[in-house]
């Protein structure tokens, strides 16, 4: 397959080069019938491949595994993880390839990998196969969580496999092409810490800095200073999303990348109303993974990343555990260092502010916001209207009206910028009610409301006329919403 067709793009494989022991060579599902539902141009071109190209028969092929290309070897990637506190030995891509690492315009690696590509050895009973809609949501959500400059995996494609995918009922089937800077999780040093195979460990620290941190190869501590740095991306994602109301959903360790981007878009949800204790998957009945809960989650998840790596900190064991605790320590006030920062800005205040004032009127805020129901996203872009003078679209938003105009008069106080708040404060989001419309009707065929949704998130901080029912909360009528991973 040469560069006259995609690109100027090199394949190479190099998690199954470095780490054989936890890479299955499998081949995707034969799809004859497959077609391309989207296509990600801009991203395409990104990694070297010619769109027009991959809009042909055997772009397609190529996209979904049919087609390898010089240098692809499809590998299902071997994982453990707790899912929902639980510990799994051996979870791996049950329905999922990576196949094959490429080279960006920016000489980045980025791992191409597949969902719904057909069952693997780590399948567990499943069928492996995906359908239409959660493979839609993926990308959609995915694109405007990039959108809003929240690190993620990307889309690249949808591809219709043709086939029928059977769940409550009859669905069309679907894979995901994702982009992603590796597809190393927490749960990849688990499964390697668990085959007490210290080199394989050793081996796949040296991975993970190569692809991720070169620069750590010099350090005092190599291993140390690759989770400090893990744990620095995972406070900053985290406090990221709980700055535009993101509710992953299902965080277990093998959710969370060891590069700081979000994976996994399965039931996730955009916050609403304020609520910490909001939750959306239909399968998360304890709240474990709650909106206000996801800051300890992921120091939690970093622990069990940081007992896999005693070994390699250190022989000694109880310097080993004194390094960890040392380095997961430092979680919280980095996560509250960061979220404070971004909600200042939210407000249009600097980090200058005095921080008593501050810390005051960002907790009276929140109690104000849940008290009264008031929509997350709604509320932090109306009050760039209050920074102009201009209090009533934010009045209208609550029942306390004396108890807002009282937190207004503080907050004008300390001088927001207006003009900054629109910088951080989205429009669009995607909306739930929204998405599910998007969905059900890209499943019966039509496309053109999944199209219209992404392309209001993809500008998320510019308002449009035009767009108005896409930067408003859902109907009343549309009742508690409940996501589903789509598996």
């Amino acid at each position: 397959m040469g560069t006259a067709v995609t690109g100027s793009v090199t394949f190479a494989n190099g998690f199954a080069r470095d780490v054989p022991e936890m890479a299955v060579p499998w081949r995707a599902e034969p799809f004859p019938d497959a077609r391309l539902v989207v296509l990600n141009e801009p991203l395409a071109r990104e990694l070297g491949f010619d769109p027009a190209f991959l809009r042909t028969p055997e772009g397609v092929k190529l996209l979904c595994g049919a087609a390898l290309g010089d240098g692809a070897v499809p590998v299902a990637q071997a994982y453990a993880g707790h899912q929902f506190g639980g510990y799994s030995p051996r979870l791996g891509d049950g329905r999922a390839l990576l196949l094959r690492d490429v080279a960006d315009a920016h000489g980045d690696r980025r791992d191409i990998h597949l969902k719904g590509s057909g069952p693997t050895p780590f399948a567990r009973a499943g069928d492996g196969f995906a359908a239409l809609g959660p493979m839609l949501r993926e990308y959609l959500i995915s694109e405007a969580m990039h959108a809003l400059g929240i690190p993620s995996t990307r889309s690249l494609a949808v591809i219709a496999t043709g086939a029928t995918v059977y769940r409550e009922t009859a669905l069309p089937g679907a894979m995901l092409v994702r982009v992603a800077s590796s597809h190393l999780r927490v749960g990849s040093f688990q499964y390697a810490a668990a085959t007490r195979d210290p080199d394989l460990l050793v081996r796949l620290v040296r991975h993970a800095i190569d692809r991720h941190h070169p620069e750590l190869a010099e350090a005092d501590n190599p291993p140390l200073a690759l989770f400090e740095a893990v744990r620095d991306a995972q406070a900053a994602l985290v406090a990221q999303w709980m700055l535009v109301g993101f509710v992953h959903g299902v965080m277990n360790t093998d959710n969370m990348t060891i590069s700081g981007e979000t994976i996994d878009y399965g039931p996730c949800a955009f916050m609403e109303a304020f609520d910490p204790g909001a939750v959306y998957s239909s399968i998360d009945v304890d709240g474990r993974y709650a909106y206000g809960n996801q800051p300890s989650i992921a120091a939690w998840n970093l622990a069990r990343l940081a007992e896999t790596l005693l070994p390699a900190f250190d022989d000694d064991r109880a310097r080993a555990l004194a390094l960890a605790q040392q380095a997961l320590d430092a979680f919280g006030p980095r996560y509250s260092t960061a979220w404070t920062a971004g909600f200042l800005a939210k407000l249009g205040l600097g980090t200058g502010a005095e921080e008593e004032l501050t810390t005051s009127l960002i907790g009276d805020l929140l109690s104000l916001l849940r008290a009264d129901h008031v929509d997350h996203t709604s509320f932090f872009r109306a009050l760039g209207d209050a920074a102009r003078g201009r209090h009533e679209p934010v009045r209208r938003l609550f029942l306390d009206l004396g108890a807002i105009d009282a937190w207004i008069e503080r907050w004008r106080g300390l001088g927001p910028d207006a003009a900054a708040m629109d910088a951080v404060n989205p429009v669009y989001i995607p909306r739930n009610h929204l998405v599910e419309e998007a969905l059900t009707a890209a499943t019966d065929g039509d496309l053109g409301p999944f199209e219209r949704l992404l392309d209001a998130v993809s500008t998320p901080y510019v308002e449009r006329a035009g767009f108005e029912r896409y930067a408003e909360p859902a109907p009343q009528d549309f009742g508690a919403y409940r996501t589903f991973c789509g598996t």
